[in-house]
C-alpha cells in the first residue's frame, strides 16, 4: 500500500517546443560588374580639319563672292563717271572739216569722197541756174537710212526703202517726205572750203535761201 501511495518517479519535463529555424539562406550574389565605359576616342585629325576646311570655305567664298559683286560694281560705276566727264569724242565724226579748194569740183559730178563722215559736197546748178557748192546730208530724211549715188541716172536713191533725190537733194520718189538737209558752207581766203555739220539748214523751212547754206562761184 505503501507503494501505492507513493508518488510516481516525475518524468523530466519535456523541453518546450521551439519555433524551427530556418536553414541561413546563402549569401546574395554581388552584382556583376558594370562594364567598363568605352573610352572617348579622340576626333580623328583629318575629319575635323575637314569640317574646318568645309566651313570656312563656304563662308570664304560667300564673303569672297560679296565682295566681288560690290568690288565690280563700284568699278562700273566709277568707270560710267569717268566714261561721263571724259566722253570720247575721237570716235565721232568731226563737226567740221575741210572739203579742199573750190576750184577741184566739176559740175554735176558727186564724190562719195566724205560720205563716211557723212556729206556730200557738190557743185551745181540751183533753181534759179546759179553755179553753188553745197554739202548734204548723207541722212536719208525717211528713216535715216543711207541713201547711194546712182551716177547713170544721176540721183541719189536710199536702199531701205526706195526713197529718190535729185543731184540737188530734192525728193522726188519713195516715201522720203522732204528733201535732204544741207550742212552749212564756207570759203576761206586762200580758196578753201570748210563744211560745218553743227548747223543744218531744211528747204521746205526756206533755209536753203540763207547765204552760209552754198557758196555762190
Amino acid at each position: 500500500m505503501a507503494e501505492a501511495n507513493q508518488p510516481d518517479n516525475p518524468q523530466p519535463a519535456p523541453p518546450p517546443e521551439t519555433a524551427p529555424t530556418a536553414p541561413p539562406s546563402a549569401a546574395a550574389p554581388p552584382p556583376p560588374p558594370k562594364p567598363a565605359a568605352p573610352a572617348k576616342t579622340p576626333d580623328q585629325p583629318g575629319r575635323r580639319n575637314f569640317l574646318v576646311a568645309t566651313v570656312l570655305m563656304f563662308f570664304g567664298s560667300w564673303i569672297a563672292t560679296a565682295w566681288t559683286t560690290f568690288t565690280l560694281s563700284m568699278l562700273g560705276m566709277t568707270l560710267g563717271t569717268v566714261r561721263f566727264m571724259f566722253p570720247n569724242v575721237l570716235s565721232e565724226p568731226p563737226s567740221s572739216f575741210k572739203a579742199g579748194d573750190a576750184s577741184a569740183f566739176e559740175e554735176n559730178k558727186v564724190d562719195d569722197k566724205f560720205k563716211e563722215i557723212g556729206a556730200w559736197v557738190i557743185r551745181a546748178k540751183d533753181e534759179r541756174g546759179r553755179d553753188i557748192i553745197y554739202a548734204l546730208s548723207t541722212t536719208c530724211t525717211h528713216l535715216g537710212c543711207t541713201p547711194n549715188w546712182l551716177e547713170g541716172e544721176k540721183k541719189f536713191k536710199c536702199p531701205c526703202h526706195g526713197s529718190g533725190f535729185k543731184i540737188t537733194g530734192v525728193n522726188f520718189e519713195g516715201p522720203a517726205p522732204r528733201p535732204l538737209e544741207r550742212y552749212a558752207i564756207r570759203r576761206t581766203e586762200d580758196g578753201q572750203i570748210v563744211v560745218d555739220k553743227s548747223r543744218k539748214f531744211q528747204k521746205e523751212l526756206g533755209q536753203w535761201d540763207d547765204g552760209d547754206s552754198y557758196i555762190l562761184l
